[in-house]
């Protein structure tokens, strides 16, 4: 039975659960061990066909050719479907929130960018008559290049994996080439550090495998309507994304969950509803699409590759001084949640420990792979590996005992955060002791001693240390900061004043500059300190030039355009509220 430790937080947490620690049934538990829990895969229905997938067996390619003819004549085949029979046949998870551009067909047209894509989809009476018709299907490729490592893809001159991200970067409000954190100045830090460590972490994917395959059944109903039985994680996900790509109101679409046979976030994508849906318009007929186990293992999403470099200063003493992140999200040939995750990682920097100087480059690139998507805390569970075995080396560098290198590192309440919040509830310290009892590890009288509640937001611990930016305001690159450092701020700072509404500007000196999308003026004299860098980001129109002598007085203008991306909705890096 889990030890709920009351003697900590008393005067601030509710220990008083009745749920964790206490022995309570599952409300799908008699149905799970009676069997009698329905999933989708239980509902009958008379007349129901099958559909298979033939896939791409190469990781990039040219689609030459398609002969379906052999296929549509075979025994038992009712309907082939192709790149033309769907109607919207461009989709990206997010975009359903305006995050991304629509960048991944639901059947390959022209090119295939991994080993898998699906190219044509055959609908039969059986399954045996489906994967029989499968193999009558002849295509003709012209096999590309192909980039399978992150770093070789960012290079010039690498494949193109995606042509709606040529660069083969997801490109954050179309304009940014990854998420970037700046708090203080490590480069000094780094120079003033007793020892620079710097250490390189790899993870590869992972497949999820459930022992319920993804898959779904529907069904025409009466008035023009169709019920979807499905394993999907997110069913209002599932349902918008397949009336996005159906092009159909989603009233149309009647989807019912249930018992999910496994999921672990492998369940998000839909990778089945969309075609199952088409297959029972176009035929009349229920249709049934389950990924077999060899297409559940090698095609079905991953949790994605990452790659993470860590660069700490650290003094002698065991104080971490400055901390660099540079992280790589393989998001396989199409972005998917790819790019959700390169923020949560963003959001997570530097990890439970203060610091008083961090910076991190986090991005997001195409390779030829399969696609990746969500799993159990992605975005955080690979930094979270890299950061606590680099905390290892580092608390063997000083010759520190790990734990209590912990201890001394940790965030207390009201210690100022890199992303310019006040640490709350904070309980790092207490959970290392517990660990420590638990383990029998001897811990020093002085680390027993430490608190969370104790020690925080005192001097710079509590402050906005000055961060290095450019002439205009911005962090901008290293060889543009060439001006006055910022100021400092107290703690409890949450939002960094402006002399006027931000202006809009392109972010590279190369591109157009792109719409609604905010910069802040160069700094200027305030009356009372002032901070210039990154505020939530709102959309404005520009600042309207001084009025001349005799001229007409100026036009109200227009409304801005709401900016066409979600990350204002789910990331705390803006410091905006969920919503």
């Amino acid at each position: 039975m889990l030890d709920i430790r009351k003697d900590f937080f008393a005067n601030e947490r509710d220990d008083n659960l009745n749920v964790i620690g206490k022995g309570i049934q599952r409300q799908d538990m008699p149905g799970h061990v009676t069997a009698r829990s329905r999933f989708f895969d239980d509902h009958a229905f008379e007349g129901l066909l099958h559909l298979k997938v033939v896939r791409s067996p190469h990781h990039h390619a040219r689609i030459r050719s398609i002969d379906v003819g052999a296929a549509e004549r075979a025994p038992g085949v009712k309907r082939i479907l192709r790149a033309a029979d769907v109607p919207v046949n461009k989709n990206t998870l997010l975009s359903l929130i305006n995050f991304g551009k629509d960048d991944e067909p639901t059947l390959a047209v022209d090119k295939v960018h991994y080993k898998g894509e699906p190219v044509v989809a055959v609908i039969a009476e059986s399954e045996a008559a489906a994967m029989a018709a499968r193999k009558l299907v002849r295509i003709d490729y012209e096999t590309l290049p192909a980039v399978f490592d992150v770093e070789e893809a960012l290079k010039p001159g690498a494949p193109v994996v995606n042509e709606t991200y040529p660069h083969n970067y997801f490109e954050y409000h179309e304009k940014f080439d990854h998420q970037k954190l700046r708090f203080g100045d490590t480069e000094k830090a780094f120079g003033a550090a007793d020892l620079v460590i710097e250490e390189r972490y790899q993870t590869s994917p992972i497949e999820h495998a459930p022992t319920e395959t993804n898959g779904s059944i529907a069904a025409p109903e009466q008035n023009n309507r169709f019920v979807v039985h499905s394993c999907a994680q997110g069913l209002f996900f599932s349902l918008g994304t397949a009336a996005k790509i159906l092009d159909i109101e989603s009233n149309r679409l009647h989807f019912i969950g249930g018992t999910v046979g496994g999921g672990f976030g492998g369940k998000v994508d839909s990778l089945t509803e969309p075609l199952a849906i088409l297959g029972a318009m176009l035929t009349g007929r229920p249709v049934r699409y389950v990924l077999d186990r060899e297409e559940e293992m090698l095609y079905g999403s991953p949790r994605g590759a990452e790659r993470i470099y860590i660069k700490d200063g650290l003094m002698r003493d065991g104080r971490i001084v400055a901390r660099h992140i540079r992280s790589y999200f393989d998001a396989g040939a199409y972005t998917r949640l790819s790019s959700y995750a390169a923020i949560k990682c963003t959001a997570h920097v530097p990890g439970p420990y203060w610091i008083p100087n961090v910076s991190s480059d986090i991005c997001v690139a195409y390779t030829n792979r399969c696609p990746s998507t969500a799993m159990r805390g992605f975005g955080i569970t690979a930094v979270d590996f890299a950061l606590e075995v680099q905390m290892d080396k580092l608390a063997h560098a000083v010759n520190l005992d790990p734990m209590e290198f912990r201890i001394l590192n940790a965030y207390r309440d009201n210690d100022m955060k890199a992303h310019r919040r006040v640490a709350k509830n904070t309980a790092l310290i207490e959970c290392v002791q517990v660990a420590a009892e638990k383990a029998r590890w001897p811990l020093s009288e002085s680390a027993r001693r430490q608190s969370s509640l104790e020690g925080g937001g005192q001097g710079e611990r509590g402050q906005i240390p000055a961060t290095p930016i450019d002439q205009r305001g911005q962090i901008g690159r290293p060889e543009t900061r060439n001006a006055p450092a910022t100021q400092t701020l107290p703690a409890g700072t949450m939002r960094i004043p402006l002399t006027k509404q931000p202006e809009l500007e392109g972010s590279r000196d190369a591109r157009p500059v792109a719409p609604n999308v905010p910069r802040y003026e160069p700094a200027r004299p305030m009356a009372q300190p002032a901070v210039q860098a990154p505020a939530p980001l709102v959309t404005t129109m520009p600042a309207a030039p001084p009025p001349q002598p005799g001229a007409p007085p100026p036009a109200t203008p227009a409304p801005a355009a709401q900016p066409q991306h979600g990350a204002m909705r789910f990331s705390s890096v803006f410091g905006t509220r969920r919503r």
